[in-house]
């Protein structure tokens, strides 16, 4: 039985409480035997079982008279967390599908017209569109602003020539939210954002990208795609801030799902260590075992201290979280690497094993080390921000 007991901090109200017991069960229910043999369907199928549940509406604001389809008036960080740490837990697939929903139409909530809200959110909150966020490029991880995809204004249209690569959900979105250089000013300044459905002429999924812990992954190549003024989202040259106001909603979440991944690799060490007979005694009777379990405890609490004060920030006091959303993904990932390492050494040999709860925790955590923002990214934004300040 997984600790609850941090859903007591007062970084939390009731309403949190209630959504995370509801969601245990669903959980349980839902997610105790996905098929991993066709990723790509398993994915379509949880965001599909996702919005059914009505779990997809906390990743994204309702909107006017609630037409956007959201749960809450805005995204409510704490509860994004919440979604994520438990989905996490459970299975790693279910939170992947979860977070590219909140990503990938991010971009749309916060800066796209009336028109593309209303059309694109309420799909993405019903689990009826997958969404994806079209960002890095072969020579523009983490450096953003090299990127070199373009786009230009021809009459009511942009032509979008270019690729992107490392896309989540890339060969099975609905939709991209894309970023391309539209040359309104040197590097950051001169970036705009558009929303390219899957199906427009001019772009194309050029290869299907496999990593160690499958889902769906691709590059996208876009060649004389025209896409019409009116799928920009912002105005011209905002959409390096409209990307990096997007990460900041959902970096912080990052960090949860590092969370549910050492959670359930703690309980998996704890159930191993207090069964596990050797040289007369159970593993757990081991000073060195009981050292490791202290420490993975300690890290994981240390966290989620970190990952929940960036969330109750942004959702309580209204302030950016820039620095404390890096300061929590960078612990998190880092140090649920850590946990999982230390759970799959208790189960020794049998941890290795193909398909096993901690084989399968031990690649699941790798990418999270990486993907929106390294850890290495992240020491410079928190560098950057306490400078500035």
């Amino acid at each position: 039985m997984a600790d609850t007991s941090w859903l007591d901090w007062p970084f939390f109200e009731d309403r949190h409480r209630e959504m995370a017991a509801e969601l245990e069960a669903w959980c349980v229910d839902a997610l105790a035997d996905i098929d991993h043999h066709d990723t790509d369907e398993a994915c379509r199928r949880l965001v599909a079982a996702l919005g059914q549940a009505g779990w997809l509406r906390y990743c994204v604001p309702a909107g006017p008279d609630n037409t956007w389809g959201g749960a809450l008036p805005q995204v409510d960080s704490r509860m994004v967390c919440i979604l994520r740490e438990t989905l996490a837990r459970h299975e790693g697939l279910a939170d992947f599908a979860a977070a590219m929903q909140g990503l990938g139409s991010g971009a749309i909530a916060l800066m796209g017209s009336d028109s593309l809200r209303q059309r694109y959110l309420p799909r993405v909150a019903g689990g009826q569109a997958i969404a994806a966020f079209a960002l890095s490029e072969p020579e523009a991880g983490s450096d953003v602003a090299a990127l070199s995809c373009s786009a230009r204004l021809d009459g009511d249209h942009y032509v979008l020539n270019g690729a992107k690569t490392w896309i989540s959900n890339g060969g099975i979105a609905d939709f991209y939210c894309v970023f391309a250089r539209t040359g309104e000013a040197p590097g950051a300044r001169g970036i705009s954002a558009f929303v390219v459905d899957a199906d427009t002429p001019g772009f194309s999924v050029s290869e299907r990208i496999d990593v160690i812990a499958p889902h769906p992954l691709a590059t996208l190549t876009f060649d004389n795609c025209r896409i019409p003024v009116a799928q920009r989202l912002g105005e011209p040259g905002q959409g390096f801030k409209l990307a990096m106001m997007t990460l900041d909603i959902f970096r912080a979440s990052v960090a949860a799902a590092a969370l549910g991944f050492a959670r359930r690799a703690l309980d998996e060490g704890l159930s191993r260590a207090r069964e596990r007979r050797m040289f007369g005694q159970t593993l757990a009777d081991l000073q060195l075992t009981q050292a490791a379990l202290g420490d993975m405890a300690t890290a994981i609490d240390s966290a989620a201290l970190l990952t929940y004060r960036a969330a109750w920030l942004r959702d309580v006091k209204g302030v950016r979280t820039t620095r404390e959303a890096a300061m929590a993904k960078m612990a998190a990932t880092e140090s649920a690497q850590t946990v999982i390492d230390r759970a799959l050494q208790m189960f020794g040999g049998a941890g290795v094993v193909s398909g096993v709860p901690v084989e399968k925790l031990y690649r699941e955590i790798r990418a999270l080390r990486i993907y929106e923002g390294a850890t290495e990214v992240q020491k410079l934004i928190i560098a950057r921000e306490l400078l500035k300040d």
